[in-house]
């Protein structure tokens, strides 16, 4: 349609109603001049989508017409309506209802101003008629998001060109960097800006993003989120970039990472190691030939086993799957570009590598032999819609071949939209110091709260230092036992095995490499403490499974994160806003990881109302900052009260049939509900209803406990199940049986 008036109105629907438009001018047809942006005529256009979400584009007019919006894999629709309001010429202002919010919009300079019902301005937006910029208003409070890595925790006060990969933002102690253009106020909105590519400068009082060149400042498509609720501000994110999708249950068990391989013997072994330790561990890891001198296959981009590790690699994965373990192979992709999908057809004369149908296609006879998953790496300079189109490809392709078993891939790179495809990430070849650790903490917050929920780091740090010590493991493995991926790798990779810092060898020595790399003084080799400590973590992991995959569903259905600023639940408490060094673990659990060498004590600020110290019981009250007391064993964690908290029992790995009962431990001193979400956690059948929620309720003045089975669910075997439910701290446990009738019960 091409545009023949100054100013063109659409109708709204149910998303909201144009109020008023221009002056007297309108009508009259009176010309004010076109609209100009970076050198061009330009439509400015505002499409409200629902009642919290405002698009905004600004693109240049050719032959009459307004320039398509290339899309780049990350919206989860490229249509969002028509918009309610166009303009290209100077004139206005124009306002717009966006459910209970005003929008007015002027143009000379284009200016959007969204004021709440109250009068409250909730963003003030303007775009720069020289180069396409746009600046919006930062408000009160930390600025979250934008991704993996950068400065950390609060993003004011930098100025970040998005650049993605491993040479960014200092990969030593922030590992890679995996930018996404999606930013929260905490003060009450989001900004993602789907195009173009550019840098977000928070330096100053006001944000400014400025595209990347001139000659791609056009087109610009900008959406806000103007809600004040922090769980709003991410559903709304996730309308536009999708739902995480469920990967497989065992990819929430411990994982083992592996480089420098001696045997075959040596494969076996070390699995055999974890089940003889009764160390809970789901999934052996295998790193490529390339990167260490003998891995699993014969180097970067080889899909063929190294015969002196694998000689026969369908029985080496079938005795690794008869010890209950999940494998999954490191693969290195070389291609600059990544295109299509796997059930398109390959663009004749383009390099196979560089579609996805055909680089999969290389992948096939290697999974049909057995293996698990995919760890693919390297990446860094593929752009957004190929470094989406390969996470695509591994939850794809997969399905062509095992249609029903949920698909796992761990990749370096991403963007907005991965979680479509339950894509995990981790965090890059980042060195073993403790200012590593201790920064990595608000790293995990700002990735989550951009929508990538499975993200976990090298458990030790990937390149060793004089700092590596068992201390420093220990700390990083009780921060991992709380991050979604739960994996140890890193050179010099027998240190990274739980028992390994009591065997008194290094094993192969991996740093030569890297130049201001070291490994451990001799005497830190003959450590009994880290491998107890280990598997008290390994366990507690395993027994919180319930509750984890609980957390994980209910993102999959709500967008929320698993690991959450306390921003999430307290937005009203500055101090917990303020906190990057201490997060939530789901809704009910807060994690503050020991960062400090040494330590004996943690500061922790525990948000109002009452919790329990999940070691000892003790009851605290909130609002305030206490220091509790550390030893080596111990990652301070706190329990809400009226949080209802299902454990089951220790298993070796997540499938394990296990003859104990599920035991909710209730914490009382407030009201609470939980949904206890159960499904095989291997194949899709959730999605046609085969999957079990008991919703429990806990009423704290009548002492009384309820469960109800959800709606749209079904009980799964056992049809009768036992459950203990316990007062915490230490009452007495009540026996149950839940047979999918209601049960009401006093404690």
């Amino acid at each position: 349609m091409s545009i023949s008036r100054r100013v063109v109105l659409r109708g709204l629907g149910t998303a909201g109603t144009v109020a008023a438009l221009g002056r007297d001018a309108v009508a009259a047809g009176v010309d004010a001049g076109p609209l100009r942006v970076a050198g061009k005529d330009v439509e400015l256009a505002l499409t409200p989508i629902g009642d919290h979400l405002l698009r905004i584009t600004v693109r240049s007019i050719v032959e009459g017409r307004a320039e398509p919006i290339p899309g780049d894999g990350s919206l989860v629709d490229r249509d969002w309506g028509e918009p309610a309001l166009r303009m290209t010429t100077l004139d206005g202002p124009g306002t717009v209802a966006l459910g209970t919010s005003k929008v007015t919009v002027s143009t000379d300079p284009p200016t959007i101003r969204v004021e709440a019902a109250d009068g409250r301005l909730v963003q003030r937006l303007a775009i720069g008629v020289d180069d396409g910029s746009a600046t919006f208003r930062l408000g009160e409070g930390p600025v979250l998001g934008l991704g993996e890595g950068g400065p950390q925790f609060d993003r004011r006060g930098a100025v970040d060109r998005m650049r993605s990969g491993q040479g960014g933002y200092r990969l030593r102690t922030h590992g890679g960097r995996v930018p996404v253009p999606w930013l929260v106020g905490t003060s009450g909105w989001g900004l993602f800006v789907h195009r173009p590519y550019g840098t977000f400068d928070l330096t100053g009082d006001a944000g400014r993003f400025a595209p990347a060149a001139a000659a791609t400042a056009l087109p610009l498509d900008l959406f806000v989120v103007t809600a004040r609720e922090p769980a709003r501000i991410l559903a709304e994110y996730v309308r536009l970039t999708g739902l995480p999708e469920l990967p497989p249950l065992w990819a929430f068990g411990y994982q083992q990472s592996h480089r420098t391989l001696a045997s075959r013997d040596e494969v076996i072994a070390e699995a055999k190691t974890f089940r003889e330790k009764q160390l809970p561990c789901d999934t052996l890891i295998y790193l490529g030939t390339g990167f260490c001198p003998s891995g699993w296959n014969k180097g970067h981009g080889s899909f063929e086993f190294n015969e002196s590790v694998f000689p026969d690699p369908k029985a080496v994965l079938d005795e690794l799957h008869a010890l209950h373990f999940h494998v999954v192979p490191h693969v290195v992709i070389r291609a600059r570009q990544l295109r299509g999908t796997v059930a398109e057809r390959p663009a004749p004369g383009r390099p196979a590598e560089e579609h996805a149908a055909s680089y999969w296609e290389a992948h096939r006879r290697v999974f049909a032999l057995g293996v698990d998953g995919w760890w693919p790496d390297e990446g860094d300079p593929l752009d957004v819609a190929s470094r989406l189109a390969r996470i695509r490809m591994y939850w794809d392709g997969p399905r062509l071949d095992r249609p029903d078993a949920r698909p796992f891939a761990l990749h370096r790179n991403g963007y907005a939209g991965m979680q479509r495809y339950a894509a995990f990430l981790w965090s890059g070849d980042v060195y073993s110091t403790w200012e590593t650790l201790r920064t990595h903490v608000p790293i995990a917050i700002n990735t989550s709260l951009t929508g990538i929920p499975y993200w976990g780091t090298d458990i030790g740090g990937f390149v060793p230092t004089k700092e590596l010590t068992g201390e420093l493991f220990v700390r990083w493995f009780q921060f991992g036992a709380f991050c979604p991926l739960f994996r140890a790798h890193g050179r010099t990779w027998k240190l990274r095995l739980p028992w390994g810092w009591n065997t008194g060898e290094l094993g192969p020595n991996e740093i030569r490499t890297y130049g201001d790399a070291a490994n451990p003084d001799p005497a830190e080799l003959h450590n009994a403490a880290v491998e107890p400590i280990c598997r008290t973590y390994l366990d507690l992991r395993s027994r919180l499974t319930p509750y984890l995959y609980s957390v994980v569903r209910e993102g999959h259905v709500t967008g929320l994160p698993i690991l959450r600023a306390l921003w999430l639940h307290y937005p009203d408490d500055p101090k917990a806003v303020g906190r990057g060094d201490e997060y939530l673990w789901g809704r009910d659990i807060l994690v503050a990881p020991v960062t400090e060498k040494g330590a004996t004590t943690r500061p922790v600020y525990l948000p109002a109302g009452s919790w329990y110290d999940f070691w000892t019981g003790e009851r605290l009250d909130g609002a305030r900052e206490v220091r509790r007391p550390v030893d080596l064993a111990t990652l301070p964690l706190f329990v809400r009260a009226g949080a209802i908290l299902p454990l089951g029992p220790v298993r070796q790995y997540t499938g394990e049939e296990v003859d104990g009962p599920l035991t909710l431990r209730v914490y009382p001193g407030a009201d609470g509900d939980f949904l206890l979400y159960e499904d095989d956690g291997v194949t899709f059948k959730h999605l046609e209803g085969d999957w079990m929620g008991i919703h429990v309720r806990w009423d704290d003045r009548a002492r009384r406990l309820s469960l109800r089975l959800e709606e749209g669910s079904r009980m799964r075997g056992p049809l009768d199940r036992r459950i203990e439910a316990r007062i915490m701290p230490d009452g007495e446990a009540r026996a149950l049986v839940f047979k999918g009738e209601p049960i009401d019960v006093r404690l």
